[in-house]
């Protein structure tokens, strides 16, 4: 049995390198190594797995913090069924993050409530966990801090900030019409990824006809969509809002009385 003292000067020394997790569980994992009689290599092996494990968790925890997620949602806990017009294949085909490598645009489509921001989310999960800098941010909130930037002389560095991951998704596309500023800011920082290769998720209640109204200018918005589409995959979603799916279910709201007139809202 390896000696109190000697246990004792490589747990400090382990903690000493940044290894704390294996400082911590150096005297557990010795009495078991003792008790299956493993080798030093594998002893060693399972000791250094635990704090890569340890890393990893921590990574996660600062990494999805640094993402601005507005919620948790992976794609198991997307329900495929009740959004029939949504290919589960496909999705899952997309959590492959190829799409992120080729620097393309997914562009998810669809009515209030449909589910395109959790997809969203549970795409850029994805990518977080496979250590892709991902970053997510309605449009209302970016071109807010871009024109306080703008105001302030700082425009770009604070481009910067949603220049730099690899992934950048962009959600509630389309909910409120932009003035010329914030349309002309919008469009700086889609060409400016473009030319860089990133990858962006975009999600959007309105068609691309409406985006000349949505900007204020066809113009722009030619240009606009011509940088965002060049290199993307688009996805419509055609269904009922998660958000009535009990009520639905149970028979006490008829969709096609109460949907909004133009069909169209939140992600």
């Amino acid at each position: 049995m390896i000696e109190a003292l000697t246990l004792v000067q490589a747990e400090e020394a382990l903690a000493e390198m940044g290894l704390k997790k294996a400082a911590d569980i150096l005297s557990a994992r010795v009495q078991d190594a003792v008790r299956q009689e493993l080798t030093y290599g594998a002893f060693l092996l399972d000791l250094l797995e635990a704090e890569r494990a340890a890393r990893y968790e921590r990574y996660l925890k600062t990494r999805m913090k640094v993402a601005n997620f507005p919620f948790h949602k992976t794609l198991d806990d997307f329900d495929f069924p009740f959004q029939p017009t949504i290919d589960e294949r496909q999705i899952r085909e997309l959590a492959g993050l190829a799409f992120l490598e080729r620097g393309e645009t997914l562009v998810l489509l669809g009515p209030t409530g449909v589910g395109k921001s959790h997809l969203a989310v549970a795409l850029g999960i994805e990518a977080v966990k496979r250590k892709q800098a991902t970053y997510f941010i309605t449009l209302q909130k970016l071109v807010g801090n871009l024109r306080k930037a703008h105001i302030t002389g700082r425009l770009d560095r604070r481009l910067a900030v949603y220049l730099k991951p690899k992934l950048l998704i962009l959600d509630e596309v389309g909910y409120l019409p932009l003035d010329p500023l914030d349309a002309a800011n919008l469009f700086r920082l889609v060409q400016e990824r473009y030319e860089r290769g990133g990858a962006m998720i975009v999600t959007s209640n309105i068609t691309f006809g409406e985006w000349g109204k949505f900007l204020g200018d066809p113009v722009l918005a030619a240009a606009l969509l011509d940088r965002l589409l060049h290199h993307s995959l688009i996805i419509n979603i055609r269904g009922e809002s998660y958000r009535l799916k009990d009520k639905l279910k149970a028979g006490l709201v008829n969709p096609f009385k109460e949907r909004p007139s133009d069909g169209v809202g939140h992600s």
